[in-house]
């Protein structure tokens, strides 16, 4: 329809530029446009009183503005409008046809292959048509490019799609050979996570229009896809797993993660609404500490079209070391005892604790030789940074010197440790922790009065973000750990900790005299985190329950986990991606601290690498221009499996730290993830770099539209435009529509 009305394909008007072929200058046609609606406009005006009462008014300004509409109309085309659009030479520029073969087009659909799709749709007369105009050069896509001389060299068996190094490859002929633009053939299932900036602006660059044909439906109709598993490094821990599903909603699937073929754990999960990513939590024990290779299956389901997608491997090292908490309390209670006897057993926790007994004596637990703490409190970086989290008991705020408020901050902000405030007669409002630093550090608002700790029964619950907290899972199931939260023993004491600050999580609430007031709270702070705690008695949670019953120790276990799980050492290595699909290109990225954990910008920074068949490789980082402290390396994992990296960093003689960094290299499985056609890539593609989106019915309008490229040799052409339909029934439009409100107005 649009070339009926318009003459031409829209790729003309959007890559042509107008123009007017007339002699007469544009200040002409304008001057003349002007005179002759201000000529119809004075003879309306003149004769005013003599036309028909029925078209008096606001009627005569109407047929003023069609008639003028009329005449403009047939002055502009005197001036000849016209397009100048660029073309290229036939048979003197290259279309460069690249084809997908990669082992996602060997995909089943609708009784063919997206291979067998492809050679139809090149077969039907599209190659016949493009030959027929230009130069026609052959490849397949997969991992690498290569040229073809023919179709029939296609097997659909690549075990990865590159889009972005493939095109590369392409825009690099152009600097020798007059490539006037590029035919993708693909489902845009691409593994190497998209194509990059630098690729795009050197396609347009080079004004190489790049115009993509979709194979394969843009949804499955019945499958399950595991997506990702974000895991941490401790031995209890809880894996986040993330897939989506199409065609399944309401079915339910079990989850379960393996090591070496050994269920770890497994659980149900009801699939929820199509191609919505769907994240559930695995708690399970990963054992001692070491490399582990951890499969997360959701079990294939009957109907599912493709099962090779609902297995992930991870590669997790579950880390050795045994965080240090400083615990300091101001005075001989209850809960300081539960709290030391809950984790005294928990091997991935090492509690010290100062008790101040008397107003100038100390009593000091779990300390590693008898100089440690000796002076009390820490008052140096380097004694209170040694620590990974900081527990703040019933222990009034001026107890502390400024200079030790001060590094408090810094060990939260700076450090990345974790605070905990506990509920007492001398800790939040009532112990002055109204003040800086610690107003900011604290996760709530504290009420503006004193008298806030009451020694009255509490019950407690868990709000919504407790359900799924990983601090308060006493049981397993999250309905039943809700459950089970509501049958503890009642609290012997309560703090009125205020009201939560924005972006601070309420995790559990307390029931006091018929009043909700938060309980546990937590929050964000600098690279660590801070939580409250406002009760003292919850020590009855033992007390009062079966021997057997580890409520209370599990809960104070996995508190006091959260608080170090993200503590950085002073080197924190990481990587881009924990799995590299096909490729085995990996930059190694170290931020070294100082022991004052300042960035330290002049160190030596080393990575020991541990491939699979357990050779090791030495790698040098360097220090990055742009980023103070921080050091990297690019290195190629040339086999696939699983990788350990240490990395090491010094200053002269003195060691700075050691960061651990693992990460998994799997070949020829890419493929089987994704395989719905990546329709959004396709289309920003071609629309980034100036071609166009077909899908393979549309295809016999590409020849032409290819045409119009501005790549390679071309050749400027004017195309006219006074002479397109749509200007006819314009034309026609303005006359009868004037006609036929004279006619009704009754002065035909």
């Amino acid at each position: 329809m649009f070339e009926f009305l318009f003459k031409y394909p829209r790729t003309v008007f959007s890559k042509g530029t107008f123009v007017l072929l007339g002699d007469w200058p544009v200040w002409a046609l304008i001057a003349a446009l002007a005179v002759v609606a201000a000529g119809l406009g004075w003879v309306f005006w003149s004769r005013r009183t003599r036309v028909a009462p029925t078209i008096r008014g606001p009627r005569t300004a109407v047929v003023w503005v069609l008639q003028s509409l009329l005449v403009c109309l047939l002055l502009f085309l005197l001036w000849q409008p016209a397009l100048s659009i660029a073309t290229l030479r036939p048979q003197q520029n290259i279309v460069a046809v690249v084809i997908d073969d990669s082992k996602s087009m060997a995909t089943q659909e609708e009784g063919s292959t997206r291979k067998e799709q492809v050679l139809k749709t090149l077969n039907g007369g599209l190659l016949k048509s493009l030959q027929s105009k230009f130069q026609v050069r052959l490849y397949r896509m997969g991992a690498h490019l290569e040229r073809i001389d023919n179709v029939d060299k296609l097997s659909a068996a690549e075990p990865a799609t590159h889009i972005g190094d493939n095109l590369k490859e392409v825009v690099a002929d152009a600097a020798t050979l007059p490539i006037g633009a590029v035919v993708l053939l693909s489902d845009g299932a691409d593994n190497s996570g998209g194509i990059d900036l630098d690729t795009i602006s050197e396609i347009k660059r080079q004004r190489i229009p790049i115009h993509t044909v979709g194979f394969g439906r843009e949804r499955m109709t019945h499958d399950v896809e595991v997506t990702d598993v974000q895991l941490p490094t401790k031995s209890r821990l809880e894996a986040q797993v993330t897939f989506h599903q199409w065609g399944l909603r309401g079915d339910k699937g079990r989850l379960t993660v393996r090591e070496a073929g050994k269920v770890l754990a497994s659980h149900d999960v009801i699939l929820k609404a199509d191609g919505i990513a769907q994240t559930e939590s695995m708690l399970f024990n990963a054992g001692d500490p070491g490399v582990k290779n951890l499969e997360f299956t959701l079990d294939p389901l009957p109907d599912e079209e493709n099962k090779n997608n609902n297995t992930v491997t991870r590669v997790l090292n579950v880390d050795n070391s045994k965080p240090r908490i400083l615990y300091m309390e101001g005075e001989p209670r209850w809960d300081y005892k539960f709290i030391r006897r809950a984790v005294e057993d928990d091997k991935n926790i090492e509690l010290v604790s100062i008790v101040r007994t008397t107003q100038n004596k100390i009593y000091r637990q779990g300390i590693a030789n008898s100089e440690e703490l000796k002076e009390g409190f820490p008052s140096k970086v380097e004694e209170l940074f040694a620590y990974q989290g900081l527990i703040l008991g019933s222990v009034e705020a001026s107890y502390f010197t400024n200079t030790q408020q001060d590094l408090i901050q810094q060990f939260v902000d700076r450090r990345g440790g974790g605070l905990l405030f506990l509920a007492g007669r001398a800790s939040l409002a009532d112990g002055g922790y109204t003040q800086p630093p610690f107003v900011d550090l604290l996760p709530v608002h504290l009420p503006n009065y004193k008298n806030t700790f009451h020694r009255d029964p509490a019950t407690a619950e868990l709000t919504s973000a407790g359900r799924d907290s990983l601090i308060c899972r006493i049981e397993e199931n999250p309905d039943a750990n809700v459950a089970r939260w509501k049958k503890l023993p009642y609290l012997m004491d309560f703090q009125e900790a205020g009201t939560a600050k924005p972006g601070a999580l309420v995790l559990a609430e307390m029931n006091a005299a018929g009043h909700k007031l938060p309980l546990l709270i937590t929050e964000k702070y600098g690279r660590g985190r801070t939580a409250v705690f406002a009760s003292g008695g919850d020590w009855r949670w033992q007390m009062l329950q079966p021997v057997e019953d580890m409520s209370h120790e599990m809960f104070w276990r996995q508190m006091l986990r959260w608080m170090v799980s993200d503590t950085p050492t002073r080197v924190v290595s990481s990587i881009a991606k924990p799995v590299l699909f096909d490729d085995g290109h990996v930059q190694l990225r170290a931020e070294v601290r100082d022991t004052t954990y300042l960035p330290a910008s002049d160190a030596q920074v080393e990575a020991r690498i541990v491939g699979p068949d357990g050779a090791a490789q030495s790698v040098e980082l360097h220090p990055e221009p742009l980023e103070q402290g921080v050091y990297t390396a690019d290195w190629d994992a040339g086999r696939a499996g699983s990788y350990i990296t240490e990395i090491t960093a010094h200053r002269g003689q003195q060691e700075l730290g050691r960061g651990v960094v693992t990460f998994r290299r799997e070949d020829g499985v890419a493929e089987n993830f994704h395989l719905e056609q990546n329709r959004d890539l396709l289309e920003k593609l071609s629309s980034q770099t100036g071609g166009r989106y077909y899908r393979p019915e549309e295809v016999s309008k590409l020849g032409e539209d290819i045409s119009y490229s501005e790549a390679g040799i071309t050749v400027r052409e004017t195309r006219d435009l006074w002479d397109m339909p749509v200007v006819f029934f314009l034309v026609l439009v303005l006359c009868c529509t004037e006609w036929l409100l004279r006619r009704k107005w009754g002065v035909v």
